[in-house]
C-alpha cells in the first residue's frame, strides 16, 4: 500500500508553538495584534507562550523520534528573522532556526520549512500586507534570504501554507488576522498570494536550483445535496474554483478559473498588471494538500446568507446541507473517504503533479490525561487509522503522493480558537508545559513501524 521509502512526518506552524514572542529581537506579527484586539480570539488567548518550543524543541525531538518520524513540517516566522518586514535581519531569528534544522539532522529527521503560515510582520500589514502589491518583492527577498542561510541543510520547502485563508478568512470575513473585511483587498491579496509563490519559488531555485518547492493549498470535495437544483450546481462550481482551482491553476497554467474571472470582473483587473499571468506560471516540486474534511451545499433555504453578511465567500452562500456523522471538535465531518476521492481527482485533473504530500491531516478531540495519565483519544486514533488507509487506497489508484504529516505534532494555539482546540497527537499541559503522548501518537508510531518494517511485503 505505501512505499518503502514513504515520508511518514508530523507538522506544526510558528506562531502556534514557539512562544517567545518577545524575545531576542522578534518583531510584532499580525497574529500578536489580531489577538490583542478584544472579541477576535476565545478568551483574548494568545501565542505568546504557547507550547514554549522556542526553548524546549530539543524535548520535542526526542518526540517525535519515539514516533518514528522520518520528516518534520515546520514554519519559520518572518517576523523573528525581519522583525519589520524589510531588510532589517535579526539574526538571532535565523540562529534559532539554523539550531533547530541541526537538531533536526542529527535526529535524522528530514525537515520541511514553510516560509509563510501566516504570521506576517505587522509593519507590513501596516503598509497594506497582502492587499498591497510591495507584499511580493518582500516575500520574495525573505525567501531567497531563507534559502542562503538554511538551504544547505533544507531541500523541501513550502512558500505559503493555506492563500486561501490567509486571502479570505483575513481579508474578507476578517476572522482570522488582520481581520480585514474588504472583497477588494481580498481579490488583490489572492492574486499577491499566487504571484508572491511563483516569483519565491523563482528566487528561491536562483539560489539553490536543487532545492524542491511546492505551495500547501486547504482542498475540499464540494458535496451538492441536490444537483437538480442548477443554482446550488453553479455555486458548486464557484466554491470549487474558490478554493481547490485559483492558485493550482494559476501555478500550472499561468491563469485563473474563468468563472471567478468572469464573476470578480473589473475588481481583479484592477489587480492583475500586464505581464502579470505568465508569471503566475511556475512548474512544482510538489504540491502539498491539507486535508480535514468533505464540504457540503444545500438547497437554497430562506435562512441563507448574503454575499455581503461578512462570510469569507464573494458570493451568495447555501446551508451546509447535511453533513455526515460525526464531527470533530470543531464541528467538521469526518469523511476518510474523501481524501482518497481528492487525491484521485487531483491525479486525474492534473496529471503534471508528478508528487503530492498530505502536509496536513487530522483532528480536534479535547481528551485529558487520566488518572494513570493516559490520553485515550479513540476518536482521533480512528481518524487517522481510516484517513491513512484512505490514502493508501489513492496510491493504489494512481495518486502520486509520497508525504504524509499529521496535524499536529502537539496540541497548540488554535488561532481564532485560543487554546479551546486540541488538533495534537501529544498532549500539552498549557501550564507546566509536561508533554504526553496521546493514544493517537503510539497509534502513529505503529502505523508507521508497520509500513517501514523490512518485514513488511
Amino acid at each position: 500500500m505505501f512505499p518503502q521509502d514513504f515520508n511518514w512526518g508530523v507538522a506544526t506552524s510558528s506562531y502556534q508553538i514557539e512562544g517567545a514572542t518577545n524575545v531576542d529581537g522578534r518583531g510584532e506579527s499580525i497574529w500578536d495584534r489580531f489577538c490583542a484586539t478584544p472579541g477576535k480570539v476565545v478568551n483574548m488567548e494568545n501565542g505568546s507562550v504557547a507550547c514554549d518550543h522556542y526553548n524546549l524543541f530539543p524535548e520535542d525531538i526526542r518526540l517525535m523520534k519515539d514516533i518514528g518520524v522520518s520528516t518534520y513540517r515546520f514554519s519559520l516566522a518572518w517576523p523573528r528573522m525581519f522583525p519589520t518586514g524589510d531588510k532589517q535581519r535579526e539574526q538571532r531569528g535565523f540562529d534559532f532556526y539554523s539550531r533547530l534544522i541541526d537538531a533536526l539532522l542529527e535526529a535524522d529527521i528530514k525537515p520541511l520549512a514553510t516560509l509563510y503560515h501566516w504570521d506576517l510582520p505587522q509593519a507590513l500589514e501596516d503598509v497594506g500586507g497582502w492587499a498591497n502589491r510591495d507584499i511580493v518583492s518582500a516575500f520574495t527577498d525573505y525567501a531567497a534570504a531563507a534559502v542562503e542561510a538554511f538551504g544547505d541543510r533544507v531541500q523541501d520547502w513550502v512558500t505559503i501554507n493555506e492563500p486561501w485563508c490567509v486571502t479570505w478568512l483575513g481579508y474578507m470575513s476578517g476572522v482570522h488576522a488582520p481581520g480585514v473585511k474588504n472583497l477588494d483587498s481580498a481579490i488583490a491579496a489572492a492574486h499577491h498570494t499566487a504571484l508572491a509563490h511563483a516569483e519565491a519559488t523563482r528566487a528561491m531555485k536562483a539560489v539553490n536550483p536543487t532545492l524542491r518547492a511546492g505551495i500547501a493549498l486547504n482542498m475540499t470535495n464540494f458535496i451538492v445535496e441536490d444537483k437538480s437544483n442548477e443554482e446550488t450546481v453553479e455555486l458548486a462550481s464557484l466554491m470549487d474554483s474558490h478554493i481547490n482551482r485559483w492558485w493550482l491553476e494559476a501555478s500550472l497554467h499561468g491563469r485563473y478559473p474563468q468563472n471567478l474571472v468572469d464573476f470578480y470582473g473589473e475588481k481583479l483587473e484592477r489587480v492583475v498588471l500586464p505581464g502579470d499571468m505568465p508569471k503566475l506560471k511556475v512548474e512544482p516540486d510538489f504540491l502539498g494538500i491539507n486535508y480535514y474534511s468533505d464540504s457540503f451545499i444545500g438547497v437554497p433555504r430562506p435562512e441563507d446568507k448574503p454575499a455581503s453578511d461578512g462570510g469569507p465567500f464573494p458570493f451568495p452562500q447555501r446551508s451546509n446541507g447535511t453533513p455526515p456523522l460525526p464531527h470533530t471538535d470543531m464541528g467538521w465531518p469526518v469523511t476518510p473517504h474523501g481524501i482518497r476521492d481528492l487525491l484521485v481527482r487531483v491525479a486525474k485533473d492534473w496529471p503534471e503533479i508528478e508528487d503530492i504530500a498530505i502536509t496536513e491531516n487530522g483532528a480536534a478531540y479535547p481528551e485529558e490525561p487520566d488518572k494513570n495519565g493516559v490520553v485515550r483519544d479513540t476518536r482521533r486514533v480512528e481518524y487517522l487509522d481510516t484517513h491513512i488507509d484512505s490514502v493508501g487506497e489513492a496510491i493504489e489508484l494512481g495518486a502520486p503522493v509520497k508525504s504524509y504529516y499529521a496535524w499536529s505534532l502537539m496540541d497548540n494555539f488554535e488561532w481564532a480558537e485560543g487554546y479551546a482546540k486540541r488538533f495534537g497527537i501529544i498532549h500539552v499541559d498549557f501550564e507546566t508545559q509536561k508533554r504526553t503522548l496521546k493514544n493517537s501518537a503510539k497509534a502513529y508510531a505503529a502505523i508507521i513501524s508497520n509500513h517501514t518494517s523490512p518485514f513488511v511485503l
